[in-house]
């Protein structure tokens, strides 16, 4: 019997989903990733004013360039493709796993939690390293950082190399704060998604709707927790702070922040932010939800009711 219940987790509909969310996600980043661009330079660049995104958008064109916009878009999207895939395969294993039809905002909110912890532990790195190739050639880089790796793999072995195991796994406590925001996320998706093919009477609703949900439950979880989302980004970053010690901590930042910039500061480039994550998640759930039903259409294959 317990055999049987772990194997629950390894199903083909499970990796049905996992691999629907992952190629959503890229597709939807790749799709608006200058927006992505124009957050990591608010929330890094201290001297850059708070502007709307599309004259941000026209300055770095016009002052580096517009190859500039996708600067470091292979390993974003390389740590977001793993990233989802691990967030997806657990989710939806873990539903599995319980095997109960009647979910609830609070079960969702309980294994999108737990998936998210796993997908912090194990992806940290990646996004530390990419974090880095992003902002490279800005002035916000030291010469090392800038010149010694270009890859996901040759900047993993790097960091590990000059600035030891520690460094790879910067930013981790913020992470699982905000392991919040795709739990809410989540939660909120899937509590109006079974509302809303409740009112189609069990049949699957047109594509828009799930563009439209995606969009409405990340708005309310960047909403929430975006000062968090900021100093993950710095700790991230490696950047340093005067009269802050090398090895802060997310509160000492945020406390930082908040008396050298005010509350506003703390909520510096959320314009971008929620226009990029909230279109981002909104196509990737609409990929996400398009592809798993082809496949599991194209194989004759009927996934479990959740």
């Amino acid at each position: 019997m317990e055999g049987s219940r772990h194997r629950n987790i390894f199903t083909y509909d499970t990796l049905v989903h996992a691999i629907s969310g992952a190629a959503g996600s890229v597709v939807a980043m790749a799709a608006f990733y200058p927006l992505d661009t124009v957050r990591s330079r608010l929330q890094l660049e201290e001297e850059r004013q708070s502007q709307n995104t599309l004259a941000i958008i026209r300055e770095l064109i016009a002052k580096e360039g517009s190859c500039t916009l996708y600067r470091g878009i292979v390993p974003v999207l390389q740590s977001l493709c793993a990233s989802n895939f691990v967030y997806f395969y657990t989710f939806h294993g873990l539903k599995e796993l319980r095997s109960k039809r009647n979910q609830t905002a609070g079960s969702d909110l309980l294994l999108a939690s737990v998936a998210g912890i796993i997908n912090v532990i194990t992806t940290t790195p990646l996004w530390v390293v990419n974090t880095r190739l992003k902002m490279r050639g800005v002035g916000l880089t030291s010469e090392r950082n800038n010149n010694e790796y270009n890859t996901l793999c040759d900047g993993l072995i790097h960091i590990w190399k000059y600035e030891g195991l520690k460094k790879l796994w910067a930013g981790t406590m913020p992470s699982l704060m905000l392991v919040a925001n795709p739990a809410i996320q989540f939660m909120t998706y899937e509590s109006i998604k079974r509302r809303v093919v409740a009112s189609f009477g069990g049949a699957q609703p047109p594509a828009w709707a799930f563009f439209v949900i995606g969009a409405i439950a990340k708005t309310v979880a960047t909403s929430i927790t975006y000062p968090l989302q900021l100093v993950q980004t710095k700790l991230r970053h490696g950047d340093k702070y005067p009269n802050l010690p090398p090895d802060v901590g997310t509160l000492q930042i945020l406390f930082y922040i908040l008396k050298k910039q005010g509350i506003s500061g703390l909520y510096k480039g959320m314009e971008a932010k929620l226009l990029q994550t909230v279109l981002t998640t909104a196509l990737m759930f609409l990929v996400y939800e398009k592809i798993a039903r082809f496949v599991f259409r194209i194989l004759l294959y009927k996934p479990r009711l959740r």
